[in-house]
This record gives structure tokens, C-alpha cells and sequence, in this order.
């Protein structure tokens, strides 16, 4: 069961990426996994390419840190295997402007960019390539990707259609808990690295105070009634999920233990604490050392590049290429 997913190096690596990703990939990875620090799609942002070459370093070191083994799974930076951007001109080619139009970030993303880049309305084809070029069989997504993976789908099937069988048609899996974890201050907002108010996010590499002071300062509601409920109390609900996506419970589960925020909120922000500080003391060692972490990348591309070279010919050829 061949396995690929890849993460944006487009700021520090948070507990929505953790939980909703990371933490699952760890779980699950085997030598069929492959696991990607998508650098080229940082670039649909104004980034300064010192600051992208620091934090796709530091995203690598932290997917490392939380758990994914080089030598259990496949990983790599995206940039250094040149073919997912030539699939991406193979997949432009058979995409349309309205279906690319109709994706729901793009939009969002539009509005709040004045002259926003051409590649933010053709990165969607961009991750289509980066799954099809691997033969992926399922893709771990997140609420908020599954748009994106359903153009990856069509695309396969219309390319399959027009060119010949080439493409796996991959499907979606997604966590059991905290499949989208929601800004601690915004609980209607999706928790961002890019994107967020100074106390609604915790980041994996937070100190420990730092953890304690956000989830007590955490939105809830004020009649008290511990319940799992999305509608109607958000805040609550984001923590019950946050909590059961560190434990391992059902959300009402864990609902059904507390009766008073504050202890829920203690013991979540323990929680997190113990399981995340061994992440950040591995991360500061990988850091420390350079040749390792670039070891780690070259290995991976190398391994990277001789699968997606195969399936990036086989398509080139079936459009007539030479």
C-alpha cells in the first residue's frame, strides 16, 4: 500500500500539523511511505529564500524529531526531485481554468492577496503531481485538502481516459481525532502557521510555560456543561478534540471524564507537554547537526527520484513526448 503526503515549510510546525499528520505518519509508516517537505509550494507566498531555506531545514529536523525514520519510510524535500514539477506541466495540460478556480483556498487566498502569484491558482496541480507521480494508493488529508485531492483523483482518471492506464487513482484517509485542530482564540478558524492570533496556536517546539499559558487562556463558553458539541460550544469541542487526538480516546470520551474546564485544561495542557518534549529535545540535536540532516535529504531524494522518474516518463511518453 503505497502511502505519500507532503507539509508546506511555511512556518513552524504546530499541534494541527502534528495531530492531524505527522503523529499518523509516524504511526504508520513503512517502506512504502513516502514523506515530503513541499518547498516549491512555500513559494505561491512572499518568502525571503534565506527564511525558506532555514525552515524547510527546520521541518525536516522536526518531522524527523516527532517520529518518521529514514529508514523505515521515504523522506525528502521536494525541490531536490525535479519531476514533480514537469509532471506538474503534464497535469496543467489536462486541467481547466474553471475546475482550478472553483478550489475553495484558492479563493479565500485570493481575496486577501492583492495580485496574488499564478502559482497560487496552479498549485493544486502542483500536489496532484506530487501524489500521482509515486503511484499513491492513499493520501492522509486533512479536512481542509480534500478538494485538492479530489482534483488529483480527476485528473488521473482524465489523463487514464485520454493517454492509457498510467496514474494509481489514490483515495483520501483521515485521522481518527483532531482532523482539523481550530485556533485556541478562534474556534471557528482552522489553527494556522501563517495565519493565527499570538495564544490560539501551540507549536510543537512551544516550552512548556508557554503550552500551559495558551490552553488556560483557551476560548470556551461560560454555562459549563462539558459536552462534545461543534455548534453550539466550538471552543470546548476544539480541546476535547485536541486532547483526544494525544490520548487516543473518542472526544465524548474524554468529555465524559471532566466535569470543570479548568481540570480539563490542566490536564490537556500536561498532556501535551509530556509528549511533545522529547520531540523538542531530539529536534535540537538534529539541528546541531548539519551533515546528518543533509544526509537524511539526499538519501531520500535519491530514493525519491527513482520512483517518480519511472512513472514521469511513462506519462511524458503517452502525451508523445521524446
Amino acid at each position: 500500500m503505497r502511502v505519500f503526503s507532503g507539509i508546506q515549510p511555511s512556518g513552524d510546525l504546530h499541534i494541527g500539523n502534528y495531530l492531524g499528520a505527522v503523529k499518523q505518519w509516524a504511526a504508520t509508516q513503512s517502506t512504502d511511505s513516502l514523506y515530503c517537505v513541499v518547498d516549491l509550494h512555500a513559494l505561491t507566498l512572499q518568502i525571503d529564500p534565506a527564511t525558506l531555506r532555514t525552515q524547510t531545514d527546520d521541518l525536516l529536523a522536526a518531522l524527523i524529531a516527532a517520529g518518521l525514520d529514514p529508514s523505515r519510510c521515504t523522506l525528502f524535500v521536494q525541490s531536490h526531485v525535479s519531476y514533480h514539477a514537469q509532471l506538474s506541466w503534464l497535469l496543467e495540460c489536462v486541467a481547466t481554468y474553471g475546475e482550478l478556480t472553483r478550489m475553495t483556498q484558492f479563493k479565500e487566498k485570493a481575496e486577501r492577496q492583492e495580485g496574488y502569484r499564478v502559482g497560487l491558482l496552479t498549485y493544486p496541480v502542483l500536489m496532484a503531481a506530487d501524489i500521482l507521480l509515486y503511484q499513491t494508493d492513499q493520501v492522509p488529508v486533512g479536512d481542509d485538502q480534500r478538494q485538492h485531492l479530489e482534483l488529483a483523483r480527476d485528473l488521473a482518471e482524465r489523463f487514464n481516459n485520454r493517454y492509457g492506464a498510467i496514474f494509481t487513482v489514490p483515495v483520501g484517509v483521515q485521522p481518527p481525532a483532531a482532523a482539523r485542530v481550530m485556533d485556541l482564540q478562534e474556534p471557528t478558524r482552522k489553527m494556522s502557521k501563517s495565519v493565527s492570533s499570538p495564544l490560539g496556536t501551540i507549536y510543537v517546539l512551544d516550552p512548556p510555560e508557554a503550552i500551559e499559558r495558551k490552553v488556560k487562556k483557551a476560548v470556551t463558553d461560560t454555562d459549563g456543561e462539558m459536552r462534545f458539541d461543534w455548534d453550539h460550544k466550538p471552543g470546548l469541542a476544539n480541546l476535547l478534540e485536541i486532547y483526544a487526538g494525544f490520548s487516543g480516546e473518542r472526544p465524548d470520551a474524554v468529555a465524559a471524564r471532566f466535569s470543570r474546564y479548568g481540570d480539563l485544561k490542566r490536564e490537556l495542557a500536561e498532556l501535551i507537554i509530556t509528549e511533545l518534549a522529547p520531540i523538542a529535545e531530539r529536534y535540537r540535536e538534529l539541528r546541531a547537526s548539519g551533515p546528518e540532516l543533509r544526509g537524511i535529504a539526499n538519501d531520500g531524494a535519491e530514493k525519491a527520484r527513482h520512483l517518480a522518474g519511472a512513472t514521469y516518463q511513462r506519462a511524458a511518453a503517452a502525451m508523445g513526448l521524446s
